[in-house]
């Protein structure tokens, strides 16, 4: 991840939208830079001087999203998905796909590895109350899934979680709450380092028993 001691408005036409990159303690962006770098969903860490830590940050601009469901979710995650393509992102739709009942464990493993093994940038996962699910995606390493009921819920967890797997309850919220939710938990960065070096916190705790 490249480091900067200052970021102009030229650098920031070159840095990859929805990429990340570190500015050096003391490092300055300029005020047409700080514009550009906005428009494009880059994420600046300031003050970062362990550069692992920067793949820990979920990824800025999310423009592929596996969606699963349970039985009790189906209804809403078609809504979800067909607005998502709607929006232009590309959606992976994992099921399940009718009322038959299934165990939402085996829909959110499935979600959550493909985040997990970047094969999608960001994934929602959905059951009666989200709880499950919540618990379930949680237990794959690299995956930190929020169940999330309203939109303040939905941006603190990523602008302050880093959450890369979304959980919604089917029975909880509405149709158009829940594409509220999603929209604000899609355009919600992780952009501050204090933020970003708990979540390496939370990555040794993969690896505790």
């Amino acid at each position: 991840m490249k480091r900067y001691d200052i970021i102009t408005e030229a650098d920031a036409r070159t840095i990859e939208s929805g990429g990340a990159v570190s500015l050096t303690p003391g490092g300055h962006i300029t005020p047409l830079a700080l514009d550009t770098l906005r428009a494009r969903k880059v994420t600046v860490l300031r003050d970062v001087v362990d550069v692992d830590l920067l793949g820990l940050a979920p990824v800025s601009e999310i423009r592929r999203i596996a969606i699963g469901s349970d039985h009790s979710g189906v209804t809403l995650k078609a809504a979800l998905r067909d607005d998502l393509r709607r929006r232009g992102l590309a959606v992976d739709d994992i099921g399940t796909y009718g009322t038959e009942p299934v165990d939402y464990p085996d829909i959110a493993a499935i979600v959550a590895r493909m985040v997990a093994h970047h094969e999608a940038d960001a994934g929602i996962v959905i059951d009666g109350a989200g709880l499950g699910s919540t618990i379930a995606a949680n237990k794959i390493n690299g995956v930190r899934a929020a169940m999330c009921t309203d939109q303040t819920l939905a941006r603190y967890a990523r602008e302050h979680n880093g959450a890369n797997v979304l959980a919604l309850g089917a029975s909880l919220v509405s149709e158009e709450a829940a594409k509220a939710i999603v929209q604000t938990w899609i355009n919600t960065p992780m952009r501050e380092a204090r933020y970003v070096r708990r979540l390496a916190k939370i990555s040794d705790l993969e690896r505790t028993r």
